[in-house]
């Protein structure tokens, strides 16, 4: 597999993002975070999140007593993100910035982290117990980011929202505990109807593979054998040997569907199909997955939940031709 050099990929990001922000200071002519601040109950609360999925959870927490702006869109990948000068100065008004963490955001969650100082900022992932996170197989001494795919986890997420808006907006605290309780009810509701369909497929044919390795914790947590063509992170791009050998297993495997993702380009799965096709066998692409990016707000794939029921429910139909 061909990868590219992560230590001066990051350096370069954070050398540009770090020159944007210093002369966005010295126009604005104050130090980052100035704007924010004072006794958040006699107004709305300004929280800017990363990702879609981190947007969604801390306006389900945050209700009303929040104004939520998320910087990354559908079909944005985190990990490829690069930072514009409008999110710097949204990040400079914003009370409290919310980001995935465990180096989802890349070069941009380095960023936030050295913000810390200046802005409060918080990685809702890394609140929960390392002992429940698995180790990345791409990059030594850290920790796989895509924490969502496991409902349970992402509770740990929903938990520590609500912990910070408690702490920086006591006026409101029962407000997001109360908040909180329910969106962590249908949060078990949620984890409940995945576990019950994924145990409608048959245990052999639960396998599940995907563009890049993002849904290792939903395969923990739900009993799937998961096999991305990339890494976790889709910094590196898959080679020729790697599609030869996943044409294999499928092939080997008789597997029924592989999966585009829908912040992945899908010539890298068509690319397995058609090798697998050259070994004689035909694999369905199954549908499309949400990964690292949800669908555009006001659909029903635009929030966590409907993401997650969308990906298991597609899943599910592939593998079982329902």
């Amino acid at each position: 597999m061909q990868t590219i050099n992560t230590q001066t990929w990051h350096a370069v990001r954070l050398l540009a993002l770090f020159s944007l922000i210093a002369a966005l200071l010295v126009a604005c002519g104050q130090p980052a975070g100035q704007g924010a601040g004072g006794d958040l109950s006699q107004r709305t609360v300004r929280a800017v999140a990363t990702t879609g999925m981190v947007a969604d959870v801390v306006q389900n927490i945050g209700g009303e007593r929040v104004e939520v702006t998320a910087l990354m869109g559908p079909g944005v990948d985190p990990h490829l993100y690069k930072a514009s000068a409008g999110d710097v100065e949204r990040l400079q008004a914003a009370d409290v910035v919310f980001y995935n963490g465990l180096h989802s955001e890349a070069a941009m969650g380095e960023v936030l982290e050295r913000m810390a100082g200046r802005a409060r900022t918080v990685a809702v992932a890394e609140g929960i117990d390392p002992a429940q996170l698995l180790a990345s197989d791409t990059y030594a001494d850290q920790h796989d980011p895509h924490v969502w795919f496991d409902v349970r986890l992402w509770q740990k997420a929903a938990e520590r929202v609500r912990d910070t808006f408690v702490e920086i907006d006591p006026a409101s605290a029962e407000v997001y505990r109360a908040n909180a309780e329910r969106y962590l009810g249908e949060l078990d509701a949620l984890h409940s109807y995945v576990l019950e369909r994924a145990e409608s497929v048959p245990a052999e044919q639960r396998v599940l593979i995907t563009a890049h390795d993002a849904f290792r914790y939903f395969g923990r947590a739900y009993g799937f054998d998961v096999r991305g063509l990339q890494g976790i992170s889709t910094a590196s791009e898959a080679g020729a040997a790697d599609v030869q050998d996943l044409a294999e297993f499928i092939a080997t495997r008789e597997i029924r569907a592989v999966f585009v993702e829908s912040s992945v380009p899908q010539r890298t799965i068509e690319a397995v199909q058609a090798a697998v096709a050259a070994r004689g066998f035909e694999v369905a692409i199954g549908g499309e997955l949400f990964s690292d990016a949800m669908d555009a707000p006001g659909t029903p794939t635009g929030t966590y939940i409907g993401m997650v029921r969308h990906n298991i429910d597609t899943i599910v139909g592939a593998l079982t031709q329902e």
